[in-house]
């Protein structure tokens, strides 16, 4: 298969802002961008420490066929702060996701998750496969138990809590900025942020930063509970996003699609596993561990392509991984 993919795009097309919303499940608040359009129901849903507002530029022009929301997970964007790990799990986020569904009136609707937003679509699937008419993971974070042990993925090490290397670097990110044009230059000149397409990082400075008083900005999720979604091996996590991964495969109902980058800096066994436990092909996307927002067009056509069976319950076609794709 020849390469696909183009030159990344520097305008919005498509739908305009999104409207807000916000619910309240079990006294945690769940917030959520709409951007409206006709046709079958999308639900987008963000990495740990990111926010709905990512998707902007993708949504935009996934609007054009069908009505597109995306859900900021609980401590993230505008949803309530959470950091107790105890209530991070994919599980909690799994039931929001369902909550907001319910509120939107949205009885079938495809899921697309990255990373983080992956394992908690996964388990929107497992507990309710009637309602999720297609299932778009990319480089989800669902790892069987072997191999999270191998990666001491999510493990602490020391007897106080130390934790896995990715929660020690959230937990040093900067928190308060003078303002989102200075968050702009800083993440746009160094990786992975540098890897985003402009108008992906620059929807996820507009709604993963908050204002503050004094009129600087600080980021909307705060870096506890990034570092508690990464490092915390309590909550209902990747070992068990896994195991409800296996579920859907039993059950049958839910087609499914595996994406990940061709240069992610995670074990790429992982996503070989999740198509493997599907039946699926794994599509390999030139790029990184955030590879669908770095290339907006390519990221149109790759979900397009992906969702152009939703709601019919037509399953992918399982054989041989594919060859890289640019």
């Amino acid at each position: 298969m020849g390469p696909i993919g183009g030159d990344r795009v520097s305008g919005d097309l498509g739908a305009g802002d999104p409207v807000t919303g916000r619910i309240k499940r079990d006294g945690i608040g769940t917030s959520w961008l709409d951007w409206g359009g006709d046709g079958p129901a999308v639900v987008l849903l963000h990495p740990n420490g990111f926010c709905a507002g990512v998707y902007d530029p993708l949504a935009r022009r996934l609007a054009f066929q069908h009505r597109v929301v995306g859900i900021d997970l609980r401590g993230h964007g505008a949803s309530d702060d959470v950091i107790e790990s105890a209530l991070l799990g994919n599980d909690a986020m799994a039931l929001d996701v369902l909550a907001v569904a319910d509120h939107l009136g949205l009885d079938r609707f495809a899921l697309i998750g990255v990373s983080f937003g992956g394992g908690v679509g996964i388990e929107v699937a497992a507990v309710a496969p009637e309602r999720v008419a297609a299932l778009v993971l990319c480089e989800a974070i669902a790892i069987e138990a072997e191999a999270r042990e191998q990666q001491h993925f999510g493990y602490r090490d020391g007897p106080d809590g130390g934790d896995h290397p990715l929660a020690v670097g959230a937990r040093r990110r900067r928190d308060v900025w003078d303002d989102r044009e200075a968050v702009l230059v800083s993440y746009g000149s160094r990786p992975p942020m540098d890897q985003l397409a402009p108008e992906a990082l620059a929807g996820y400075v507009r709604w993963g930063f908050r204002d503050r008083p004094d009129g600087s900005v600080e980021l909307a999720c705060r870096p506890e509970t990034e570092a508690q979604i990464f490092g915390s091996a309590d909550r209902h996590g990747p070992v068990q996003a896994f195991d409800a991964l296996r579920l859907v495969a039993a059950d049958g109902r839910v087609p499914t699609a595996v994406m990940a980058g061709s240069r992610t800096d995670l074990n790429p066994e992982w996503f070989r596993a999740q198509a493997s436990a599907l039946g699926v092909y794994l599509q390999l996307i030139d790029g990184g561990h955030f590879c669908l927002f770095e290339d907006t067009a390519r990221a149109e056509q790759l979900v397009g392509t992906a969702l152009a069976g939703m709601g019919h319950g037509r399953p992918l076609v399982a054989g041989r991984e594919h060859e890289e794709m640019k």
